[in-house]
């Protein structure tokens, strides 16, 4: 059984799609990396999931039944945009209004539990206007783990972080997953973030699905390539290229693709007077990988 099943999904907007025909699969469990520029139709996606919009048509599944049912609806917590909260009252008060909302009755030990979740429970009386950016969305996090949901989606979470907001975001999303079972619907722009904790990815584009994987087949798509340094950058990249197919210069790297052979490269520049004093084999990152598929599907649109 899937968390997430989309099929066919369309939502228009004055007449304009922002979504045509979406297909998607989330598995349970999954941190599914949700994936595209802005427009691309990720928000109308959640938001639909969530109930907040209608479509047009097509259908969703959560955990194998329709999301309009009210039995599958308890089990989706979200924070989209932002976590919605009283500026002058306390993180707890927040939360209690929370609860209050969705009707649970052990309301102080569901506090006490998803603050200690999102690494917040000795900030319990802080007011929020006075939490960091970083504090807020965690505070967003833990107001969507009430009531114990099966499925997490969220909205650029790690937008705008710093370094440790982003390192303590993504601890506790694996948290989530791996201790509490909970699988994670979750887009972001920030690409490098993503690909350290996401177990499966969807790229969209003009509304449509480019392509769904996991993790590891986006280990074995990524292209290999040769990067190395040398004196004469110029003469070497036009040794390289009167050899290899695709040779390119980034960030003062000279990168030779499609070849992990690395000590057959070094061998040929040093036949022909060149000796590269740094030498590395490595794979594109998710980021290279959505770039180079944006490229391609643009040039088969012109």
């Amino acid at each position: 059984m899937n968390a997430i099943e989309i099929r066919d999904l369309s939502k228009s907007f004055r007449g304009m799609y922002a979504l045509d025909h979406l297909n998607m699969t989330v598995p349970m469990g999954a941190i599914y990396g949700f994936i595209g520029e802005n427009g691309s139709g990720k928000s109308t996606t959640e938001k639909l999931i969530c109930g907040h919009l209608v479509s047009d048509c097509g259908e969703i599944r959560l955990f194998g039944r329709d999301y309009t049912d009210p039995g599958v609806r308890v089990r989706v917590g979200a924070l989209i945009e932002n976590a919605g909260c009283f500026p002058g009252s306390s993180i707890y008060q927040n939360l209690m209004m929370q609860c209050i909302n969705l009707g649970l009755e052990d309301a102080d030990e569901q506090i006490r539990r998803v603050l200690e979740i999102v690494r917040m429970d000795e900030h319990a009386a802080l007011k929020f206007k006075k939490c960091s950016l970083g504090m807020k969305q965690r505070v967003g996090i833990a107001m969507a783990l009430l009531g114990n949901p099966a499925l997490l989606i969220l909205d650029e979470p790690i937008n705008g972080l710093d370094t440790d907001g982003m390192r303590i975001m993504r601890e506790i999303l694996v948290d989530i997953t791996e201790n509490y079972g909970c699988t994670v619907l979750i887009s972001s722009h920030i690409l490098g973030e993503l690909e350290k904790i996401a177990t499966h990815y969807g790229i969209i584009r003009e509304g449509r699905m480019i392509v769904e994987m996991s993790a590891a087949e986006l280990e074995s798509r990524a292209r290999v390539f040769v990067s190395l340094k040398s004196k004469d950058t110029n003469a070497v990249a036009s040794l390289l290229r009167a050899k290899f197919d695709s040779v390119k210069e980034e960030d003062g790297y000279l990168r030779v693709y499609d070849v992990e052979d690395s000590e057959s490269i070094v061998g040929y520049l040093l036949e022909n007077g060149h000796a590269p004093y740094e030498v590395r084999k490595n794979k594109i990152g998710l980021e290279e990988y959505y770039v180079e598929l944006m490229s391609r599907k643009e040039s088969e649109n012109d």
